[in-house]
């Protein structure tokens, strides 16, 4: 059996009456990749800010490795969680190499100095910005930037890697390259994404959020039915033959509302 890397159990927020997350229980194995999708306002970026520790429950428990994860230091949380959040704004005047390297300070103290800087630039190697990293942070195009907070999460060196819609601001092929380069690095990743054609390719676990509770936890073919994502989003799944390479199409259609002429 998996270990369980984390686990969270009957996760509620309440704000001003209301619940923002509702009674979420789900647990993550090492190597997984799971997808928190749903539509605006159901909950996602919430149940992810808790998952990762930045904010804390109303009532229920996330545990990493069995502990409880609000009674780990922040410092050492930072030896093991890695955040990408929408919202990161890099000093654009750091240059690539250095705003990498600030994915080593939690390990302050604990590396030699130019082993710390080996880890940076097989960060870079890793996220195809080696020839950028005397460049700053503010003349790079957006999927750059988003690489290289890729790269300073990297470097930070996580057992877990939290996303917050990393795709964002990016154009269809820069999102696909961007979370098959996420895929590829083999690590436990927890990430919320929009775009629901990205989910199956990327995703070994799919948790479907709606209304602040957990609608579907399972692989991408059982979590993406037609009739569950219907009833969340609206939209129809239609899954077609590619018409000229051996593979399957999945679309996202938004039904004809328009009705017939009587």
């Amino acid at each position: 059996m998996t270990a369980r890397l984390l686990e969270a159990r009957e996760l509620t927020v309440t704000a001003n009456g209301q619940h923002l997350v509702h009674a979420v229980s789900l647990s993550v194995a090492a190597g997984d990749r799971l997808a928190i999708i749903g539509p605006n306002g159901a909950g996602k970026t919430t149940l992810l800010r808790m998952l990762s520790g930045a904010l804390q429950p109303s009532t229920g428990e996330v545990r990493f490795l069995g502990r409880r994860l609000d009674r780990i230091s922040t410092a050492e949380r930072a030896l093991h969680i890695a955040v990408v959040g929408q919202t990161d704004q890099p000093d654009p005047r750091l240059a690539v190499i250095d705003y990498v390297e600030l994915g080593r300070v939690p390990h302050a103290g604990l590396r030699r100095r130019h082993e710390d800087r080996d880890i940076v630039v097989d960060a870079l190697r890793r996220t195809g910005l080696l020839p950028l990293l005397g460049r700053t942070v503010g003349s790079l195009s957006g999927g750059e930037r988003q690489r290289a907070q890729l790269a300073r999460a990297i470097a930070q060196q996580p057992r877990i890697l939290f996303l917050d819609e990393p795709t964002n601001h990016l154009d269809p092929r820069a999102r696909s390259e961007l979370l098959e380069l996420v895929a590829g690095f083999g690590m436990t990743v927890i990430a919320v994404l929009h775009d629901l054609s990205l989910v199956a390719p990327f995703a070994t676990r799919v948790a479907v959020m709606s209304r602040a509770r957990l609608h579907a936890l399972a692989a991408p073919n059982e979590a993406l039915t037609q009739q569950l994502i219907r009833e969340i989003f609206g939209v129809d799944v239609l899954r077609l033959r590619h018409p000229t390479e051996d593979r399957e199409l999945t679309i996202f259609d938004i039904p004809n509302r328009t009705s017939s002429p009587s």
